[in-house]
Parts: C-alpha cells; structure tokens; sequence
C-alpha cells in the first residue's frame, strides 16, 4: 500500500463530515441547549493529539465541552494499553459511569484508542461493561461522527475495531487544542519496532509518515495561531520517511520545519536509538529553532536484556550517541524511560542499569515496573523475579536517579535562563509557571499578564522536580 493509498480519502472525510451535521440536527431536536462533551485522556502525547482531533469532530457535531463529568451528554475515554496499571484506570473510571448512565439514561459513554483495538479488551467491554455505548479502536477514529449517529439513532451498542496492521494516515481533521503556547503536531503513526514488551505496534499499526507538505502547512497553521512551543510526534520519530523514499529522513524533516518564519521552538518525541544517528544530532546543533533536549529511551543497561527486548542497539552504543550529542550539544537535557524487572532479569543485569544512570546522568527519568501484555513475546517468556523484588529495584532506581536529578538541577541557582511562560504555578508562593529550552519546570514569581511570552528567569533555588525564581 503507498502512502498515498493510506491517507483518508476527502470522499471518506466528506461522508463523516455529513454524518456529524445529522448528528448536530439531532441534538438540536433532543435538548434545549448545547450538547456537553467530556473527553478524557490516558497515556502518551499521541494519546493526546488523537483527543485534540476527537475535540475537532465534537465541535463540527456542535459541541461544547465541559470538564465536569456529571455535566456532560457525551463521555469518552481515550484509553492507553502501554501497561497494565493503565488500563486498570480505564476500567476503574469507566465503571464510575454506571451510576450516572443510570442516572441519565440518555448520557453517551464512548471508550475509544489503543485498549479496545485489542479484541480481548472489546470483548470484556461488550460483557462487563453493558452501559457503554459506543467502542471503537485507534484505526476507526476518524470514524467518530458516524459511530455516534448509529447509535443515537438505534437501539444497539456500536463496536468498530475495524482496520489492518497497515493503519491509515489521518489528514483533513481540524483538532481543537487546549489554551496556552504550546502544541502537538504529529509527524507519523504507528510503529515496526515490535519490542518484546510492548503493544503498540499491534493497536498503532505499521509505520506511516505524513507527507513533509501536510506536516509544513500545519506548522505554519500552528505558528499563525500563537502558538511558541511545538512538537513533533510520533511513536518513533527518527524512522520518520523510511517507508517512503520520496521522503526526506527526520534530520531532513527537522531542516525545513526550522526553515518555518516565526519565534517559536520545536521539540520532538519520541526517538528510538536505534535509528537515531550523529546526522540527527548534527541538525539539532546548527538548527536554531530546535530545542537541545531528546528523549532517548535506553530501557535497561544490560545487553543481554535489550537483546531479549528485541531493542536492536546495545550499550556501547547507546553511549556513542550520548557522547556525540553531548560533544555537539554542551548544553543538551537528556530523559529516557527504564523497565525495571523485565522476564529473565537478575539483580545483577539490573546493577548494570544502575551503573547506566551514573554514567550518562539524565536529567529525568520515566521509570516502570515491567507489565505483562497479553500477545506480545515477552509475555510468555519465564519470570521468576517477584513483584516485591522488583519493587526494591525499582525504589533503589528512583533513589539513585532522583540524587542525580538534585544535583544538576542545583547547578541552575544563580542563572539566569530563558522560558517560556505557560501558565499559573500550582505552588501557592509563585505566580506562573515556565519551561526552559531543555523543558525544565520552572516555578516563578512575575505577572500573570506575560503568559504565552518568552522571559528571562532568574534562578534562586531547585528541587529534584523543578527550578524556582522570579521573572526579570
């Protein structure tokens, strides 16, 4: 299938957007006011740009939105299947929503994305989880609009896990974002990679990259907009343009988004190893606009481990990379992910990990307790380790991660940096909130007025989580 083939068709897109005027005409006769949607979100930045399209079509059905879950006609859950503690949550909230269906027989409940495009978990939907109107996976998205008008106007639930592992390039949607400067642009979906552990590539589908045209119009939409702090995503950025030789590479890609006239950043996730190269980190040096900060998942320090992982790099070379990042880039902030009691892991190849962190000193770490996933390889591997084992890994991980994160973070008192302000601090002694180039959290002191400005910080004092100062 080419790239073209996979992009919606503007014949699909037209029958959608026919069925979401049935669906506003319907509401206008059924209430006496604006229909009300609540859309929850679970798991990962891509999880959050489906929303932003899903937000798109409930406004062209005529929409409003509302974050209050007892207010809403319509409830929809974009659900996330990475890990079990995920899909735990799932469950748990969309079984808080039996009292209210109960309540308001007319309320709408919709589970959407990764979780239901596995059959088993549609399955358990359809025979637990009666009061759930509406369930549709990660490939019928765009779907959304006729989904509902079947079920508003019929008496059955409405199930579409519909599409092949080759998956579809969603192009002509309007999402509606969230207030503030900052925003998704998803460059590709789905993913080739087929850890051992992970689903994705079995709810995602295969790999397929947006054309440079789509991705460059809509930055430049997006820099219209206001909006100063955009990144690009997807599941694995660096093989961005491999499935289409008419394509540029990521590093290429990175080229002509930074050629985009505008004051705005760009950052990008998430990036694989494996394909990451010095091009890559050459282009981040001498592209301006281009943030100095990547998150580069390791998962472990043990070779034999990644191996089993199926990462396709090993140690040596995941420090190569670092190494020349930093060499071109003094000043790079550096995060990554790490699975703790991976199938077959010892103590031993755990320490390695530990000695990993020591060596390469990221900045900040998003750290997990490894979670079986029905029909991946390593579900079926051998796993002796106990959960409590595992979790005294996994608290002498953090431990050694958290001092490490303490001591760079202290070397930004008495600096001054520059932020982007982004919002109101949470922390009843400072006003707003920042982001520096390398996404440090900043809590400052200054006027609520300067949000969605760039403004210099002076740094007074850290934490293991954030930076703290005033606004010059």
């Amino acid at each position: 299938m080419s790239g073209t083939d996979r992009v919606i068709s503007q014949e699909a897109l037209a029958a959608q957007q026919d069925y979401a005027e049935r669906v506003r005409q319907l509401y206008l006769k059924k209430l006496p006011r604006q229909p009300l949607a609540c859309a929850v979100t679970f798991g990962c930045q891509q999880n959050e740009a489906d929303t932003e399209l899903i937000r798109g079509m409930l406004a062209d059905m005529g929409f409003g939105m509302t974050a209050e879950e007892d207010k809403a006609d319509l409830l929809i859950f974009n659900t996330c299947a990475i890990r079990e503690h995920a899909e735990m949550r799932v469950f748990g909230n969309v079984g808080q929503t039996s009292h209210y269906k109960k309540a308001n027989p007319d309320v709408v409940i919709c589970v959407c994305g990764c979780m239901p495009q596995q059959p088993q978990v549609a399955e358990k939907i359809k025979n637990s989880y009666p009061y759930v109107d509406i369930v549709f996976g990660t490939h019928a998205l765009y779907k959304f609009p006729q989904l509902l008008y079947t079920r508003l106007t019929g008496k059955k639930r409405v199930f579409d896990i519909s599409g092949d592992e080759s998956g579809v390039i969603l192009e002509g949607l309007h999402p509606v974002r969230k207030e503030g400067p900052a925003a998704w642009l998803s460059i590709m979906y789905g993913c080739n990679n087929f850890c051992t552990y992970c689903i994705v590539p079995y709810v995602r589908g295969r790999e397929r990259s947006r054309s440079p045209e789509a991705i460059l119009a809509e930055l430049r939409e997006l820099v219209a907009q206001g909006y100063r702090d955009i990144t690009l995503l997807g599941q694995n950025v660096n093989s961005y343009g491999l499935d289409r030789e008419d394509y540029p590479d990521f590093a290429g890609l990175l080229e002509m988004c930074n050629a985009v006239e505008g004051g705005f950043r760009l950052r990008f996730m998430t990036s694989h190893p494996k394909d990451a190269t010095e091009r890559l980190f050459d282009t981040m040096a001498k592209c301006e606009k281009v943030c100095h900060s990547i998150h580069l998942p390791v998962q472990c320090g043990s070779d034999r481990v990644l191996k089993a992982m199926n990462r396709h790099y090993d140690k040596k070379r995941y420090l190569e990379l670092v190494d020349y990042a930093r060499a071109k880039m003094p000043d790079l902030t550096m995060t990554s992910d790490i699975i703790v009691g991976f199938p077959g892991e010892t103590e031993e190849e755990f320490e390695e990990t530990v000695q990993l962190l020591e060596r390469v000193r990221f900045d900040s770490l998003f750290t997990f307790i490894y979670s079986r996933r029905e029909g991946t390889r390593a579900a079926v591997m051998p796993d002796p380790v106990s959960r409590e084992e595992k979790q005294k890994w996994f608290d002498r991980l953090l431990e050694v991660q958290n001092r490490i994160s303490r001591e760079i973070n202290a070397r930004y008192v008495g600096k001054t940096v520059t932020v982007l302000l982004d919002g109101e601090s949470d922390d009843k002694n400072y006003d707003l909130t920042g982001r520096t180039e390398g996404f440090k959290l900043v809590h400052l002191k200054g006027d609520k007025s300067r949000i969605g400005q760039y403004a210099q910080a002076e740094i007074d004092r850290s934490s293991t989580w954030a930076l703290f100062g005033k606004v010059k």
